[in-house]
């Protein structure tokens, strides 16, 4: 997007943030905007900065809409790509309460600096057996007294059958 403007960014950079926050989000139902302030933003407003006076005209209404219009294609491209990537990496996985599942340890999380610390650490520890599902990805497992401290529920990126 900037790449078009020549180094223009910080002229197109309102733009954006006005087609970020006016945008669907999945994660809250709505857009931003709306959320924030309870309505639909219907008119752009203050597309200057302060001080400077200017006469909206049907030729600057029409270069700001097809900027905005651009702006939204590209964030669209963007977020379909990046929902393409993440669908492709992703694994349906589904357990019922009685399975036994291996738990996946590593050196970022604590799971695996609570069973050992070296560089030759287990990936996966277990079998443990699924107490009951949580929520849609997440379960609840039964844990050995050697990991009293760890929390008992866990992602079930973090499982394996």
């Amino acid at each position: 997007m900037c790449t078009d403007h020549l180094g223009a960014w910080d002229e197109v950079l309102p733009l954006i943030e006005f087609t970020y926050n006016n945008s669907f989000h999945a994660s809250i139902g709505m857009a931003p905007y709306e959320a924030l302030y309870g309505r639909k933003c219907r008119i752009l407003l203050c597309w200057y900065q302060d001080g400077e006076a200017m006469l909206v005209g049907p030729k600057l209404l029409e270069q700001t809409t097809e900027k905005v219009r651009m702006v939204r294609n590209r964030m669209q491209a963007s977020q379909s790509r990046q929902k393409a990537y993440a669908d492709h990496k992703r694994r349906p996985l589904e357990f019922a309460a009685g399975d036994h599942v291996l738990l996946r340890v590593t050196r970022t999380t604590n799971v695996g600096r609570v069973v050992c610390s070296r560089k030759l650490s287990p990936k996966f520890l277990g079998p443990y057996q699924i107490l009951r599902r949580i929520g849609p990805v997440a379960y609840k497992i039964v844990l050995p007294p050697q990991l009293a401290n760890l929390h008992p529920v866990f992602h079930v990126s973090r499982l394996r059958k």
